[in-house]
């Protein structure tokens, strides 16, 4: 296969490096807004740079046979039109924009051309959330009554990245409420949200909060507690933990998970607790792109596509109404549904 790639910043150059090993790609082609850059992944990797508007175009070149977009977020939904538009099957980071309208508007022209379009929500691919589900969905746990999710990144990320993120509810814990519907297979029906800038004053300066908690009411009644924050300096910690009436479970709970117990005879703290998403979710972000090339050749169906992108931002949607306005938020107020 032919893979066009485009956006060659922390996670594209990994993406790079995945798809240029792989064996079903026997050509890759990186591009970027930063010529430069794209040189030095293409270098690292053993792609071939070339600029943007040829991965639509050929540019005397054959085009792609399918796309990996890993842009500036503000950059997404007019990639993935100018994608369907050609006919490319698409891989996108997430989010598809950081509206409603820019989503449903991408998710209009995917439509309208009948493409595909993939969505990098990795955790649906990690070893241990695919076990809850299955957990949950054969009904070892029983009844489930209580979820908590943890989304903590070891530092902050830079100043001028905040502005450009959407905020903490949609540009992290937008992973938890994805992978909430995932596992457990029902919907959110309400939320409550609250967040705290009270650490680094760029948070405030951006209009956002470095650490947030949501409480979201299931359809069935599930109870589930996501928390997130940009200052965890104990390492990166993700976690999800599943309570049920008949056992309970938790995922990312590991010998690097960075927690330690207060009781004497528990565990310490880890030896090398998990610095970041790469080296946590590495195995994950893999497996996902292969089940891109699979979904890319008609041999896979697609296992996360635009509408569950469109899911999971509504929630966050909500939680920024949420913490706002200081009220609950029935998921009925938000468009797209």
């Amino acid at each position: 296969m032919r893979i066009g790639l485009i956006g060659t910043g922390r996670i594209g150059t990994f993406h790079a490096e995945v798809l240029s090993r792989h064996p079903a790609v026997d050509s890759l082609l990186v591009a970027d807004a930063d010529p430069e850059r794209a040189a030095v992944a293409a270098t690292r990797t053993g792609a071939s740079a070339v600029p943007v508007d040829a991965m639509f175009t050929g540019g005397g070149r054959d085009l792609p046979d399918a796309l990996v977009i890993c842009s500036a977020t503000a950059a997404h939904a007019s990639l993935i039109a100018r994608a369907a538009r050609a006919g490319l099957p698409v891989f996108c980071e997430k989010p598809i924009a950081l509206d409603l309208p820019g989503t449903l508007g991408a998710l209009a022209e995917v439509e309208a051309a009948g493409s595909v379009l993939q969505l990098g929500f990795m955790r649906r691919f990690d070893t241990g959330y695919g076990e809850a589900r299955a957990a949950v969905r054969e009904g070892r746990l029983g009844r489930l009554h209580t979820v908590r999710a943890v989304t903590s990144d070891p530092a902050p990320p830079p100043a001028d990245y905040l502005p450009l993120s959407g905020g903490l509810y949609r540009d992290c814990l937008v992973h938890d409420f994805d992978i909430l519907r995932w596992v457990t297979g029902r919907e959110v029906s309400e939320v409550y949200a609250t967040g705290s800038d009270a650490g680094p004053s760029m948070f405030r300066a951006a209009g956002d909060v470095d650490t947030a908690a949501a409480l979201l009411t299931l359809d069935d009644g599930t109870l589930a507690a996501a928390t997130a924050t940009r200052c965890n300096g104990a390492g990166y910690d993700v976690r999800m933990e599943l309570a049920g009436e008949l056992d309970q479970i938790a995922v990312g709970l590991d010998d690097r998970t960075p927690l330690t117990s207060a009781e004497p005879e528990g565990p310490g703290a880890p030896a090398k607790p998990w610095p970041g998403f790469l080296e946590r979710f590495a195995p994950a972000y893999e497996a996902e792109l292969d089940a891109f090339l699979r979904v890319a050749r008609g041999e896979l169906a697609n296992p996360c596509d635009g509408r569950e992108a469109l899911h999971a931002l509504r929630i966050a949607e909500a939680c920024e109404i949420s913490r706002r306005e200081r009220r609950p938020v029935a998921m009925e107020e938000i468009p797209g549904g």
